[in-house]
């Protein structure tokens, strides 16, 4: 029977068809292949039944539309987590019905950051439901006994089934919700394993749509791939409102919260805090983290600030210059990109006279801080250069300004901020680009137009260069 000849009733059905879905990618095919051709993975791909979907029905609206300006902006409102830092990064608190992601690597502390949240926001007189999918409820209560995490409006559950966990909101009735985490829990009769694309979108589509009807903040942990992006679906990430990203070196204590995504505040902030014994402190005053405390000055260190989204860092920069018979010198970072370490070495060896050729260079940052900021360009050539001259400049200054290939400084954003930032911690010189204007009371401002004008100015030039009649410039107290 021809499809014209079918009757009404049958026309524009579609039949169920079975296609073979990608469980690490969620990428379908029509037929099933040994190999996702989207994310190249080998064996992952599963038979997939696919319902046939009606066309578009009318709905009625949940409610009319009204003019922009009768919106009221109190259903947006921020409310305080209890931690200055995290408010910080969120846009001056949570707001009612947002549902926030905060990824990270195994170990870096994410459980314990939630767990001090639930618990300030318990303390405020709010009840708080915590459900852990991948702890006991007595590891959690240790933990929490551990860092003084206790609160009477805390409540612990610990549950992997997605139906379980929404009989807890509906019983607990919480103010938030904490889930550790989402990649734990399952939904019954769904395709897929536990973690997989499928589950994952399952259980985030169902806390989604709870935390917008009962406008109820929800906080989710998420695991992250060993190439640091948040694990699942790429789905995930759009689901959700807010997107943090948990970072910090297991062997060092410091902490940093990034917004990658958020949709009531700004995507460019980060709040510092410190992991202790007793659980993660805030540190609001982290420039001194960031550089160490000397009695006398050494060759091989340059100070800078940058900007992490919008607050100004003191950074530290040391390089290590050692001759070498090697054909091909080496070249070691650390909290810096190689391939930029690179290019400004080279920039020194052509354009300033420090010749590089048959010497190692190890450039590393202090205090775990990662420098991906170009602001931080000039204080690593002065450190190499200093390191290469074995010559320290006395007095203390600040370097700000990216290097360009000719040896030429570029202005960098947020300059008066970074100048004012290192004034306040004490410091009365700092070396910017030209035609920055930026003026400052208590702080001499110098211009520099190149990398070679810096080093001459520190004479940080190697001595067989360096011309003890010429044009030396020289700085007032240096």
């Amino acid at each position: 029977m021809k499809p014209s000849e079918a009757p009404p009733s049958l026309r524009g059905m579609a039949k169920n068809t079975t296609a073979h879905r990608c469980s690490e990618c969620g990428w379908t095919s029509a037929r099933w292949v040994g190999r996702c051709t989207q994310c190249q993975s080998w064996g992952s791909m599963a038979p997939h039944s696919s319902a046939p979907t009606g066309g578009s029905v009318r709905g009625a609206p949940t409610a009319p539309a009204r003019p922009i300006r009768e919106v009221p902006l109190a259903e947006a409102a921020s409310v305080s987590t209890g931690v200055a830092e995290l408010d910080r990064v969120l846009g001056q608190g949570i707001v009612a019905g947002a549902v926030v992601l905060l990824a990270g690597e195994p170990g870096v502390g994410k459980s314990t950051l939630l767990l001090d949240v639930a618990s300030r926001w318990a303390a405020a007189g709010r009840r708080t439901l915590y459900v852990s999918a991948e702890e006991s409820a007595a590891q959690v209560r240790l933990r929490a006994g551990r860092i003084g995490a206790l609160a009477d409006q805390l409540y612990l559950a610990a549950e992997t089934d997605l139906g379980a966990i929404l009989a807890h909101i509906e019983q607990a009735a919480p103010d938030l919700l904490v889930l550790d985490s989402v990649q734990a829990v399952s939904v019954s009769g769904s395709d897929g394993v536990t973690g997989g694309v499928a589950q994952v979108r399952e259980v985030t589509n169902a806390l989604v749509r709870v935390a917008k009807q009962r406008r109820l903040p929800v906080l989710l942990v998420g695991h992250v791939t060993k190439d640091g992006t948040v694990a699942g679906p790429r789905l995930l990430e759009h689901l959700v409102d807010v997107v943090l990203s948990f970072e910090g070196d297991r062997h060092s204590g410091l902490r940093l919260v990034r917004a990658t995504k958020n949709r009531f505040g700004p995507a460019d902030e980060v709040g510092c805090f410190e992991m202790t014994e007793g659980g993660i402190r805030e540190v609001a005053d982290p420039s001194r983290l960031f550089a160490s405390t000397r009695a006398e000055p050494v060759p091989g260190t340059a100070l800078t600030v940058t900007l992490e989204g919008r607050r100004p860092l003191l950074s530290e920069v040391q390089a290590l210059v050692a001759p070498t018979t090697a054909a091909a010198p080496r070249r070691v970072t650390h909290g810096l990109e190689s391939g930029r370490v690179s290019v400004i070495l080279a920039v020194l060896h052509r354009k300033a006279g420090v010749r590089l050729h048959n010497k190692e260079a190890y450039v590393s940052t202090v205090g775990g801080a990662r420098l991906a900021d170009p602001a931080a360009d000039l204080a690593v050539a002065l450190a190499v250069a200093s390191a290469s001259a074995e010559h320290a400049y006395h007095r203390p200054l600040i370097a700000l300004g990216e290097v360009g290939l000719s040896g030429e400084l570029r202005r960098v954003a947020g300059l008066d901020r970074r100048v004012a930032e290192a004034r306040r911690l004490g410091f009365e010189l700092a070396l910017v680009p030209p035609g920055t204007g930026v003026q400052l009371r208590g702080m001499k401002v110098v211009e520099v137009p190149t990398v070679a004008t810096a080093v001459d100015l520190l004479g940080l030039r190697p001595r067989k260069r360096r011309d003890p009649n010429g044009p030396h410039l020289r700085l007032a107290g240096g």
